[in-house]
């Protein structure tokens, strides 16, 4: 299973690539949001520290985007129309299932109706060109840096940590919970 072909790798990369970026965007969207608030916020809507629509955003502008790599122009364009259409897809899903969306960009000049917006948009072909330039780079070099056993061991246990807690705040949001402004779950009764 782990060295069956997934995409341009195969799954052990995969799942390991997957996880490090869902972590790392957690990290750095809960570090921004936090200096935003002044205070600690976090971002996921589990409560580990793991946010999966960075794993998904940077594992499809990597795969969708390789092949014009070598052209950062091509690489920003195409990655502000992926990562807003990821954005846009995953706040209309977000509505649909929870009611709510998790990111309010009303304040934000040129947004549509709250849920992209231009400052987002140009940030994300940046993120994209970075993901070429440098950080898929450092996120292979991090998941070859540790053992085969381990690291299998660390995808499973994540894995299951995740889908538990993510299952669990899936149940708190159906059971007439509601968010807080900063995307934290909180009962509305």
């Amino acid at each position: 299973m782990w060295d069956a072909p997934f995409l341009t790798t195969d799954f052990y990369h995969f799942a390991n690539w997957f996880l490090i970026y869902s972590v790392l965007g957690w990290i750095v969207e809960s570090i921004y949001m936090s200096l935003c608030n002044r205070k600690l916020t976090n971002r996921g809507f589990v409560r580990g520290p793991i946010c999966p629509i960075y794993g998904v955003g940077a594992l499809a502008a990597y795969f969708i985007l390789s092949p014009v790599s070598g052209n950062y122009v091509a690489v920003y364009f195409l990655g502000t129309l992926m990562a807003t259409t990821l954005e846009f897809i995953t706040a209309h899903v977000m509505l649909k299932v929870f009611g709510a969306v998790w990111w309010d960009y009303k304040e934000k000049p040129f947004n549509y109706k709250g849920i992209i917006c231009l400052e987002s948009t140009i940030a994300w072909g940046f993120y994209a060109v970075f993901l070429f330039a440098f950080l898929h780079k450092a996120v292979v070099r991090l998941a070859d840096s540790y053992s085969m056993a381990l690291g299998k061991v660390l995808i499973v246990a994540a894995l299951l940590y995740y889908v538990s807690d993510f299952v669990y705040c899936i149940m708190r949001a159906r059971r007439n919970e509601g968010l807080d402004k900063d995307g934290i779950l909180v009962k509305t009764e």
